[in-house]
């Protein structure tokens, strides 16, 4: 069963065409990365599928649902979560006053004074949880500006999932990382999403081949090519428009 689907969907920015006739099909509880060069649509079909941008023509589709033009925040409660490729935590909150605003809002609570939250026991159990998996217990209260670049970015990969999403979309998780930093966030994806369907967005080879299942590559707004890592390895067309001869 697929749990996303885009179809026919095209997408253009004051008449320059980014997207051509996407028909993108992602199975539920599959992890699937799109992949292409630079300027291919891959942030522009994150987009529409996320509600940021509306499709020229063409629909979105979640779990049969037609959901074409919903609002981020709509999206998000009806089971799509999404991390960006540039962080977007609250750099002057501690991690643990982050984790729970993610928390909080999963459950449906909206506060603006912390410290009626802080008489909400249930909440801080929850949030401490959460920091225990994501192995950031040590960083509890020091403010997410000042964590390192990697566990930063593990901060914000855990926000898209604290809302407790059926499908997460990744947008390039592991720019800028370190290897070590991009083994942990892989691991960290593994452990986060089981049962779960991710759609990712990733420039690191080692990191797609590892971690999809099945693999799209758009080339020049449009599906050049979806398959298995296998299948897209031996692909010539692929190799031809964007792998080359990478070892991978």
């Amino acid at each position: 069963m697929n749990i996303l689907e885009t179809k026919q969907l095209y997408h253009d920015f004051s008449g320059l065409e980014v997207l051509f006739g996407v028909y993108l099909q992602v199975a539920e509880g599959e992890r699937h990365a799109i992949i292409g060069p630079n300027g291919a649509g891959k942030t522009t079909l994150f987009n529409l599928i996320t509600g940021t941008y509306r499709p020229s023509r063409g629909q979105v589709f979640f779990k049969g649902r037609n959901i074409t033009g919903f609002q981020p925040h709509q999206l998000s409660r009806i089971g799509v979560g999404r991390s960006f490729q540039i962080t977007s935590t609250f750099t002057r909150l501690t991690t643990f006053q982050n984790i729970r605003l993610a928390v909080l809002a999963k459950r449906g609570i909206h506060f603006n004074l912390f410290r009626y939250v802080d008489r909400m026991h249930d909440i801080t159990r929850e949030t401490e949880a959460v920091l225990e998996r994501i192995n950031l217990t040590a960083e509890r209260d020091r403010p997410a500006s000042a964590l390192s670049y990697g566990k930063h970015r593990a901060l914000e990969i855990s926000l898209a999932l604290a809302t407790d999403p059926e499908l997460v979309l990744l947008d390039e998780f592991a720019a800028g990382m370190s290897r070590d930093e991009t083994h942990y966030a892989v691991e960290l994806i593994r452990r986060l999403t089981v049962g779960k369907t991710v759609l990712i967005i990733e420039h690191d080879m080692d990191v797609v081949f590892s971690l999809a299942d099945r693999i799209t590559v758009l080339h020049r707004g449009q599906i050049l090519a979806t398959g298995s890592p296998a299948e897209i390895r031996q692909n010539q067309a692929v190799k031809d428009a964007y792998l080359g001869d990478l070892e991978i």
